[in-house]
């Protein structure tokens, strides 16, 4: 196989990305075999129409037209609510499986798509450039164990996120059979009579042991029916892989659409429909593969949305934002301290109350019982969200 002969397999494979060189010793297998997903809501959700502060007067004359209604909202407190969209994960609410964290951010947010992504990927400050993801970062510090199928998998989008960097063993995946069948072609082509190509062949080895694994062990059957749309086949597909094999570190799924600049209302209760569907789906899926208990799912996007409406009754980029965090050994409730309405920045955007590094050190040392300080350059202490 010569230069040209690789980028042709290359492109062949776009939904498939391996980086190598574990140099860091293996952790002990005991921590990782806590799996983290994490949702990447990619355009930035509006959490004011997610989490409504319904109580406030404030929030109805900020958004005269895209507010939601207060006799709607489905309360999960005194002040606070889910959008009705969102009813499909009450039972994990009642359950105490749903925590919420609010104000989640970083100072001097920035509200460019490319380049606040860039800082929640790295957990970076907002004035400096990291070149490696958090992930990234860890996973050279305190490695997967080499035997999992990959340190992680990305589903439902072509970008690496988190993992980018040297080190991690980081599979894009959109269909496993695909993988498995290029995975098979990229095989056939090796030619060992040309040394420039070895680390080629190492990326082929490691594909060649990723799909394996997916392919050794035959797809189940299971009675969890998923939804469909894009973040439910996202969602099926994440329950294929870890039924295949359940030996990977983190799986990070993507669900597009969320930059709702104009029409929002009928927009983001469509996106928050199907992300709650598909959470209960995974829910569903991960308690038949008795996963659920060593599972934690968190979401993130790169900012929130500015409190006031514009005039095409949609939201700009903003600052603050809330998450979610589920699994069955979450401690359910709201976390962190809401924005405040009154208290805006000088350009009208939220103060965030709680870094979003926090959310990352509770998956490192709370979930995975490793070290964060050096990881997230700072010491951030885990939020108290999991059960003991």
């Amino acid at each position: 196989m010569d230069r040209r002969d690789c980028l042709r397999w290359m492109a062949l494979t776009p939904f498939l990305d391996i980086g190598w060189a574990h140099a860091a010793k293996p952790a002990e297998a005991s921590g990782y075999q806590r799996l983290l997903i994490l949702v990447e809501l990619k355009g930035g959700n509006d959490a004011l129409n997610m989490l409504v502060p319904y109580q406030d007067p404030l929030y109805y004359s900020l958004r005269p037209q895209i507010a939601v209604a207060r006799d709607r909202v489905l309360q999960l407190s005194d002040a606070a609510g889910l959008h009705p969209s969102m009813q499909t994960l009450m039972p994990l609410w009642q359950s105490g499986e749903l925590a919420l964290v609010q104000g989640l951010g970083y100072p001097q947010g920035n509200l460019s798509h490319f380049r606040s992504i860039e800082i929640w990927d790295t957990a970076s400050r907002s004035d400096e450039y990291l070149q490696q993801g958090w992930l990234a970062r860890l996973f050279a510090q305190s490695a997967p164990p080499r035997s999992f199928a990959a340190d992680g998998v990305i589903i439902g989008s072509s970008e690496i996120g988190p993992l980018e960097g040297i080190g991690p063993r980081a599979i894009v995946l959109s269909d496993p059979d695909q993988f498995v069948r290029q995975a098979r072609l990229l095989g056939e082509a090796q030619n060992k009579r040309n040394p420039a190509l070895d680390h080629l062949r190492k990326v082929e080895a490691d594909i060649a042991q990723a799909a394996s694994q997916l392919e050794s062990r035959p797809a189940v059957a299971m009675n969890t029916s998923f939804p469909g749309g894009q973040f439910g086949t996202t969602v099926r597909t994440a329950c294929r892989v870890l039924a295949s094999t359940g030996n990977v570190a983190v799986l990070r799924l993507t669900q597009n659409g969320y930059d709702t600049h104009q029409n929002q209302p009928d927009t983001q209760a469509g996106l928050l429909r199907q992300l709650s569907e598909g959470l209960m789906a995974l829910k569903s899926g991960l308690q038949e593969l008795d996963m659920w208990d060593r599972i934690l799912i968190m979401s993130y996007a790169e900012f929130g949305r500015r409190v006031k409406e514009n005039r095409s009754r949609g939201t700009d980029h903003g600052t603050a934002a809330t998450h979610l965090v589920l699994g069955g050994r979450v401690k359910g409730g709201l976390y962190g301290e809401a924005p405040r309405l009154d208290q805006l920045d000088g350009d009208g955007n939220l103060r965030f109350s709680t870094d979003f590094r926090r959310l990352y050190a509770t998956a490192i040392q709370a979930w995975w019982g490793l070290p964060s300080d050096a990881v997230l350059q700072g010491k951030f202490a885990p939020l108290p969200i999991l059960k003991a």
